[in-house]
């Protein structure tokens, strides 16, 4: 086996999904908000999330068989529950997964929900290695770890590499929820933007932010300014259980996001998806509560259905807000269109594939909503099918 004594320093041209690259005392830290916009969040929540590498992968073209990654991870422990596995690194070889990894080490970020309050501990480097690949050209993709921040401190091959090509596939930029994020994903292809992407073909920035799909404006400058073939943002969960505004602001503001995205991409064909099915929130007003029952967390609606009539927000509120948005837009912008979230997952699938916590989709169901969206989305008659 050969050694891999390469060493290859790790920039932009080797990422793809980032908007930008920190630099920090260990290494480099991929974000999937740009500094600027960094600089106007003042949720912990968010920097946390933009910060995890969700669809965030290096692209290679190497004759490599064996490659390190040497990594500083952040693991993520809520207080009250177990530790979650290590984060996986999946490898795609010619795309196909060739192999999964972990890493060791690294810190640990303790959260207190009832609190509100946190705290980081200090750990080692950890190396994560791929051996017996094919002596051969191929386009390799690591695909870093969906919900651990992840600093890459060193890449080392036994072969030269160069940045691979992008082979002329289009690029989808999607924004979203906790569950376009993946947090219940057991890997980061599986998260369901990651399965549409592979199965569509198509270049994935996935800018799904835990808890933090609130209609921030500087996010919808984020993805004004982020070059893309095909756009789409999920609208819902996060307002309903943040219970951030009423129905007064949420129309205007919504307007607000899609003219804000339009100023950078005029034509670009845009679709606004609705919440998939959440009963505890569908005709609940938030906010959401966070219980443990023996060990696990659970999520509930605190709200009071009588008060939607005074503007709360809810989930079914929601989608027929969108639904009447877009097709009041669409009349004057044919690239504009509506998917509803029920139609990826629903009360049929609900009684199948229940939501293990109330409010995240399981491994399965993950797979299930990839699998939906890339045939809604992307197929023949899909407002992002392929035109000659």
């Amino acid at each position: 086996m050969a050694s891999p004594h390469i060493t290859t320093g790790i920039t932009n041209d080797l990422l793809r999904g980032a908007l930008d690259l920190e630099r920090t005392a260990d290494g480099v830290l991929p974000h999937r908000l740009p500094a600027w916009a960094r600089a106007q969040n003042t949720d912990p929540q968010l920097a946390t999330a933009e910060a995890m590498p969700s669809g965030v992968r290096l692209a290679l073209r190497t004759r490599a068989t064996t490659i390190e990654l040497d990594v500083l991870p952040t693991k993520m422990v809520y207080r009250g529950t177990g530790p979650r596995p290590d984060g996986r690194y999946d490898l795609v070889v010619d795309g196909r997964l060739a192999g999964q990894a972990t890493a060791g080490g690294g810190k640990v970020l303790t959260i207190d929900l009832a609190t509100g309050t946190s705290g980081v501990e200090p750990g080692p480097v950890g190396t994560v290695r791929f051996t017996d690949l094919p002596a051969t050209d191929k386009e390799v993709v690591i695909w870093l770890p969906h919900r651990e921040i992840t600093e890459l401190v060193a890449l080392r091959t036994d072969a030269p590499v160069e940045p691979a090509g992008d082979g002329g596939r289009r690029v989808w930029l999607h924004h979203g929820s906790s569950i376009s994020h993946g947090s219940d994903a057991e890997s980061p292809t599986g998260t369901w933007p990651a399965v549409a992407a592979t199965l569509a073909g198509v270049e994935l920035v996935n800018l799904g932010f835990s808890g933090s799909a609130l209609l921030d404006p500087f996010t919808a400058r984020a993805m004004r300014d982020t070059p893309a073939d095909l756009i789409s943002v999920k609208i819902g969960i996060n307002l309903v259980n943040s219970d951030l505004m009423r129905l007064r602001a949420f129309g205007p503001a919504v307007h607000g996001f899609l003219d804000t995205i339009r100023d950078g991409h005029p034509q670009t064909p845009l679709l606004v998806v609705s919440s998939i099915l959440c009963p505890i929130q569908e005709d609940t007003p938030g906010p959401g509560a966070v219980e443990f029952v023996d060990g696990r967390m659970r999520f509930r609606a605190t709200g009071d259905p009588a008060e939607r009539a005074t503007g709360r927000l809810t989930l079914r509120v929601i989608r027929a807000e969108l639904a009447r948005i877009v097709a009041s837009r669409a009349a004057a912008d044919p690239n504009l269109h509506y998917l509803d979230g029920l139609e990826l997952y629903g009360e049929h699938d609900y009684a199948e594939l229940p939501l293990p916590d109330e409010l995240h989709p399981d491994p399965a169901t993950d797979r299930r909503i990839g699998e939906r969206f890339a045939a809604l989305a992307f197929g023949p008659e899909g407002p992002f099918a392929a035109r000659a």
